[in-house]
C-alpha cells in the first residue's frame, strides 16, 4: 500500500508515474522505429456496438465518430465539427454552424442534414445519451443546424459533446457492428469477447494519430496483466488491487477521475408496492432518515482508500466531489461512531435483546447490501461497509448477485452502484422524483419538493451560474434541506476511484485529463496526441 496523493478540485488529472524498468523489450528503442500498432487491454467492449444514437461514446470519445463540440484537458469546451454556436436568449435554440471538410470514411462530406438526422434519432431511439430535451433538429443550410429544445437545458451543451454524428445515408440496422464516421480511427474488425482492431482514418481533418493501428483486447484483470509482463500490451487498465503489482518495463500511471462508488437506499417503506414488471418497492429500515444519516456517519472512507483503493482513489461526499456544481457544506468527511449512535437512539432504534442489531417497532435494523457478483471492487467495498457499520447496531448483509437478480431488487434493496459524469445532469437523473424507478435512475424511490425545484431550476436555468447555485442547494441549502449525507442522505457515498494504468515506458500519452465513470474508454480522449517516444 502506498500513500494517497490528491489535488485540489479540477487541478488536474493525478499522475503517478513510476519507471519500473525502461521501455518494454519487445518495442523499437529508438522513434524512428516507432511502432505502428498499439495493443491494448482498456476493457469497456461495447456489448451494443457503436452507435452514439444508442448511447456509444457517451461516457469519453466515440473513436469512430466525431461530435460537434470537445472538452479540453482542463475540461474546457471547445470546438471539434463546429466552428461556431451560439444559444439563443430563452435557451431554446441551439445554433451550430459546421466546418466544411469533415468527411466520412466512406468519402461523404459531413453535412448539417446529418447532424439533425443524428439527433432526431437519438431523441427517438430512447438509447443512453438523453436527447429527450429536443423538439426538433433542422439543417438550415448545408454547414449550419438548428436544434430547438421543448425547454430551455442548461446541461444540453454536453449533447453537442457526447453525441457522435452518424450518416443519415449509411445509418442503416448493421451500423452499431460497421459504423462509419468522420473521427481520427475506423472500425477493422471486431471479434466480440476477444478483440477490437481500428486503423487510422487518414482523411481525418484533425490531428492525425501517430499509430497506424490500435488493437483492444478484451481481457480479463489477471490476463491483462500477465500479457502486460509478457510484454504484449502498450498499455493496460489495472483495477487498484493490482496496481502495486510492477510490470517489467511500463509505468505506472494514475489518473484522476469522478469515477465514484456509492451504496443506494430504498427511502420509501415497504407497503407491498411493486412496480409494473412486479419488482417490489419499499424497505423499512432504510426508509427511516436516522439510518441513512446514521450509516453516513459511521463509514470511514479514508480507510476505505486506504485498504480497498489500495490508495488510489479518495472519499466521496457526493455524487460530483470537486466539480463547479459541488457543494462541499453537504459532505459528511470523518467518520463518528458516536454520533451516528445518538441518531439512532433519538430516532428509537435501541437493542432491547442484547444481540447487538437494534430494534424499533419490532423491525430489526438489518437489510441487504447487494453488489454484482463479479466485481471484486465493490465486494470489498460491501463487506468492508457492512463491518464498519456493525458496532452502530446497524445489521448490513453483503450479496452479491447478478445484475439480473440485482434489477429485480434494486427498489428494496441497498445497492453498491458506480456511477460519476462530468455531465451534471447525472444528479438530476439520480434525485429526481421524476426518474424515480426509471432504469437505474434513482432506484430508492427518493423524492423531495424543496430538491425537485432546486433541480428543476438548475436544469431550465439559461444563466450558467444560477444553474450551479441550485445545483448546489439541491445537494444542501444550508437548512437542513437537500439530498446529500447533511439532508435526506439518499445515499451514501464511498470512494471516488483513480483510474490506474501500467503505460509501456515509451508510450507518452500527454496531458491526462479527469475521466468519467469508466464505461467507454475515457483513457481514449486524447488518443489522437499519443506518441512514441523511445
Amino acid at each position: 500500500m502506498r500513500a494517497t496523493r490528491r489535488f485540489g478540485p479540477l487541478a488536474g488529472a493525478v499522475v503517478l508515474a513510476t519507471v519500473l524498468t525502461g521501455c518494454g523489450d519487445s518495442e523499437p528503442s529508438t522513434a524512428a522505429g516507432a511502432p505502428s500498432e498499439l495493443v491494448l487491454a482498456i476493457g469497456g467492449e461495447s456489448e451494443d456496438g457503436y452507435d452514439p444514437t444508442l448511447g456509444w461514446g457517451r461516457y469519453g470519445s466515440p473513436l469512430f465518430q466525431s461530435t460537434l463540440l470537445a472538452r479540453d484537458a482542463d475540461l474546457g469546451v471547445v470546438p471539434d465539427l463546429a466552428t461556431d454556436w451560439a444559444v439563443s436568449g430563452d435557451g431554446l435554440v441551439w445554433t451550430v454552424d459546421l466546418r466544411a471538410d469533415a468527411r466520412f470514411t466512406d468519402g461523404e462530406p459531413v453535412t448539417a442534414q446529418d447532424v439533425a438526422y443524428t439527433f432526431s434519432t437519438a431523441s427517438r431511439s430512447g438509447g443512453l445519451t438523453d436527447v429527450t430535451a429536443l423538439r426538433e433538429a433542422v439543417a438550415v443550410d448545408d454547414d449550419t443546424v438548428e436544434l430547438r429544445l421543448q425547454r430551455p437545458q442548461s446541461t444540453f451543451v454536453n449533447r453537442l459533446i457526447s453525441l457522435g454524428i452518424v450518416p443519415e445515408h449509411a445509418h442503416g440496422p448493421d451500423y452499431a457492428r460497421n459504423p462509419v464516421g468522420s473521427g481520427p480511427f475506423e472500425l477493422v474488425q471486431w471479434d466480440e469477447g476477444q478483440q477490437l482492431i481500428v486503423q487510422r482514418n487518414d482523411d481525418y481533418y484533425g490531428d492525425q494519430p501517430a499509430f497506424e493501428r490500435i488493437v483492444f483486447q478484451f481481457t480479463g484483470e489477471d490476463a491483462s496483466i500477465a500479457a502486460a509482463s509478457a510484454g504484449q500490451l502498450d498499455l493496460a487498465a489495472v483495477p487498484a488491487q493490482l496496481a502495486p503489482t510492477q510490470v517489467p518495463g511500463m509505468t505506472l500511471l494514475e489518473v484522476e477521475s469522478v469515477d465514484n462508488r456509492g451504496l443506494t437506499f430504498p427511502v420509501v417503506p415497504d407497503t407491498g408496492a411493486t412496480t409494473d414488471d412486479g419488482a417490489p418497492i419499499g424497505n423499512d429500515v432504510t426508509s427511516d432518515v436516522a439510518v441513512r444519516r446514521a450509516i453516513n456517519l459511521a463509514v470511514d472512507r479514508q480507510a476505505l482508500v486506504d485498504g480497498v483503493l489500495e490508495g488510489y482513489g479518495s472519499p466521496a461526499t457526493g455524487p460530483v466531489d470537486g466539480l463547479p456544481w459541488y457543494e462541499p457544506d453537504s459532505a459528511i468527511e470523518d467518520a463518528d461512531l458516536d454520533g451516528a449512535e445518538q441518531l439512532l437512539e433519538e430516532a428509537g432504534w435501541v437493542d432491547s435483546d442484547g444481540d447487538g442489531v437494534r430494534e424499533k417497532d419490532g423491525v430489526r435494523a438489518a437489510f441487504s447490501l447487494l453488489y454484482p457478483a463479479s466485481d471484486s471492487l465493490r465486494q470489498g467495498l460491501a463487506l468492508s461497509v457492512a463491518d464498519m457499520i456493525a458496532p452502530v447496531g446497524v445489521e448490513i448483509t453483503a450479496k452479491g448477485e447478478s445484475w439480473d437478480v440485482i434489477d429485480q431488487r434494486l427498489h428494496a434493496d441497498a445497492v453498491l452502484f458506480g456511477w460519476g459524469s462530468l455531465d451534471p445532469t447525472e444528479m438530476y437523473n439520480l434525485y429526481s422524483s421524476t426518474q424515480a424507478g426509471v432504469e437505474y435512475w434513482n432506484p430508492g424511490f427518493y423524492t423531495d419538493p424543496d430538491v425537485d425545484a432546486h433541480l428543476e431550476a438548475a436544469m431550465t436555468a439559461t444563466d450558467p451560474a444560477a444553474a450551479e447555485e441550485h445545483w448546489r442547494a439541491a445537494q444542501y441549502d444550508g437548512e437542513g434541506t437537500g439530498f446529500g449525507p447533511s439532508g435526506d442522505a439518499a445515499w451514501a457515498w464511498l470512494v471516488n476511484l483513480d483510474h490506474t494504468y501500467v503505460v509501456d515506458g515509451c508510450l507518452d500519452l500527454g496531458a491526462p485529463r479527469i475521466e468519467p465513470h469508466g464505461h467507454g474508454w475515457p483513457v481514449t480522449a486524447g488518443i489522437t496526441g499519443w506518441q512514441w517516444t523511445c
